[in-house]
This record gives C-alpha cells, structure tokens and sequence, in this order.
C-alpha cells in the first residue's frame, strides 16, 4: 500500500469513528443506565527531551495517580485526574551518560524532576465496555485532553565550563497536551482493571532547564516531553435512568 493510499484509508477510519460519536441518538435514548467510576493508580513518569533524547525504561521513576470517570455516550467517557511523580533521591534521576551521544558526553548534565498534574481527557472507546451481555467486558480504548502540570526541577553539569548555568531547584506551572492509550477489563460488576501508556506534549522546552542555553548545549527547535505508563483499580457506581415515554407521561404509572 503506498502512503498516499494510507492517508486515505486513515482519513476514512477517522470519518468513521467521529461520525459515530455524534450519531448515537438512537443508541444513547436505549441506554438507560449511566456510569461513573472513581479510582486509583500506580506506574512511572518518564522525560523525554536534551538530557534524555529517546525513551528509555530505565528512567522511570514512581508515579501514583487518582481520577474520576464518567461516561457520555456508549463510546465516550470523559475523565479527570491527578498525578503526582516524586523523585527518589539518589536513584531516581536522568542523566546524560545514559547516552553515548557527543553532546550529552560534552554536558555531563543530570536532571532531578518531581511533578503535580491536573487533567481533563476524552475517552473513545472501541467496544461497548458496558454491554452486560457480554461473557468477558473488555475494549481499548483511545484519550486526549488537556492538562496543567506543577513542576519542581534541579539541573546539575558535570563539566566544570557549564556549572556557573545551574540553578538551585525551582518550581513552574505549564500547560501540556495528553494523549494516549489503554484497555480495560470488568474484573465484576463494579471493579475494573485498566492498563495505560499516555505520552504529554509541553507546551515549552524548559522541564530540563535547557531552555534558551546556547545550541553547543541545547535544541532549542525541540518541545520537551513527560509519559506515563500504569496500572489502574476503579469503582463503578450505576445510575437507572428513567426511560422517555415515562418522562414524557409523569402519570403513566398512577
């Protein structure tokens, strides 16, 4: 398949699935049920950007987070959510020397980063999670959003040339764009088991203090980067709505 027919078939798939979110009126007046889920997680934040230029395993560093779900329609949910990430002093750092680079060779820099995020995402889900009458409930499921993130950092040099540019810790609020994906699985009724991997787009290139330094040390043309990748337990709590035609006919069961 050449690109050219790949965009196509993309650009279908995501005609297709957009549609289906705005015409579910018939599907949505059949649902009489609405959910809402509270719940809790654990995983890793990880750094991407001058001091850590690919992904890599190794630098993440613990990471809980807490959040509350709400579904819209069969295939969307809406969630918020907060997550926090503290470093461990002494391990849990990135540092250049995790890559055999030139410039990181040059730098020696190593990065101690601690955060607080607030979030708001969209949820679309591939199957119906909440059809009961399925023997194992189970879907994928896709999410973007916004978020506003508290950051507290110190960036120290190793070369004795750059160590006049560290500063001592400080802490800023910047704005980022997650999006991600995930699955989850009906333990029971109620419970729920979720698996997520969410990447954040900075809205600044400055989480590593690299900002603005001279292109011998930096790229300046780069955004920096935050993921996080974990494992969830949620609550459903179910809500029986009341069908139209009783709506409509207050009197129908007098």
């Amino acid at each position: 398949m050449t690109l050219s027919k790949l965009k196509h078939t993309l650009l279908i798939c995501l005609i297709v699935q957009v549609g289906s979110v705005f015409f579910t009126n018939a599907a949505l007046a059949q649902r009489y049920i609405t959910t809402s889920e509270i719940g809790v997680g654990i995983g890793g934040v990880n750094y991407k950007g001058e001091i850590a230029p690919s992904y890599r395993f190794l630098n993440n560093q613990p990471a809980i987070t807490a959040f509350y779900r709400r579904d819209i329609s069969a295939p969307i949910t809406v969630r918020g959510g907060l997550l926090a990430s503290h470093r461990i002093v002494g391990s849990n750092t990135m540092k250049d020397e995790d890559f055999d680079l030139p410039l990181a060779d040059y730098r020696q820099a190593e990065l101690k980063l601690s955060l607080l995020e607030l979030s708001a995402v969209m949820e679309y889900n591939f199957l119906d999670y909440y059809d009961f009458d399925q023997p194992i409930r189970i879907s994928p499921y896709f999410f973007a959003g916004i978020a506003g993130f508290l950051y507290n950092q110190k960036t120290t040099f190793g070369n004795s040339t750059l160590q006049s540019q560290e500063d001592p810790y400080r802490t800023t609020l910047s704005v980022a764009i997650p999006v991600g994906v995930g699955v989850k699985y009906a333990l029971s009724r109620h419970w729920n088991l979720g698996l997520e991997f969410g990447a954040r787009k900075l809205l600044n290139d400055n989480i590593d203090n690299l900002y603005g330094q001279d292109k011998s040390i930096s790229n300046p043309y780069d955004k920096d980067w935050y993921f996080y990748n974990g494992i969830s337990l949620s609550y459903t709590f179910y809500r029986i709505n009341c069908p139209p035609v009783y709506k409509n006919k207050p009197g129908l069961l007098d």
